[in-house]
């Protein structure tokens, strides 16, 4: 029994510290033909990049008075990231490849394979986003770790689990795959 009062905590915690941590045993590779699944693919500046820590879940752990101390320096430690923090970021739409977005819209990005990066670089981008009540792309590995979007009314960059996002800046982006897999070639 003392084992099963440690066990689930510990086994949270690694689930949910994602700083150098994966949520899928194995990295699958990215299908561009899952871009048939995106509500809008568009050519954008990327704004407005930041992490959105889950706070929420942070101070919950820590009103635990049973927490381990190696557990509560983890959630008290604010630079470190956990599989439930994720991005959000504004894209300025320069050429719409698919859909009708707006010309300036929020996307979030709950990264299921890997943490998300603390910064994005300048400039401009391919990248395809979903609904976030759009069925996810399929699991391209094993195994994933597929958390609630924690932006339900705003778009999410598509991203299948275990296979990297549909994020490409512009200058190494396969516009012209997914411009034939847009015109179903």
């Amino acid at each position: 029994m003392p084992i099963r009062r440690w066990l689930v905590p510990a086994t949270l915690a690694l689930l949910l510290t994602a700083t150098t941590a994966q949520a899928c045993m194995m990295a699958s590779e990215r299908e561009l033909s899952d871009i048939a699944l995106a509500d809008a693919v568009v050519i954008a500046r990327l704004t407005d990049y930041e992490i959105v820590r889950d706070e929420a879940f942070r101070r919950a752990q820590l009103a635990n008075p049973n927490l381990s101390d190696d557990l509560r320096e983890i959630y008290s430690d604010p630079g470190q990231g956990l599989l439930s923090d994720y991005a959000r970021f504004t894209l300025e739409v320069q050429d719409v490849l698919k859909g009708e977005p707006p010309a300036r819209f929020a996307v979030t990005w709950d990264n299921s394979t890997f943490a998300e990066p603390e910064t994005m670089a300048p400039g401009l981008y391919l990248v395809a986003v979903r609904d976030p009540a759009a069925p996810l792309p399929p699991l391209r590995g094993p195994s994933a770790t597929i958390l609630p979007n924690p932006e339900p009314a705003t778009m999410t960059l598509l991203q299948a689990p275990c296979a990297p996002p549909f994020l490409f800046p512009l200058e190494s982006a396969p516009l012209d795959e997914v411009r034939a897999l847009l015109r179903g070639g």
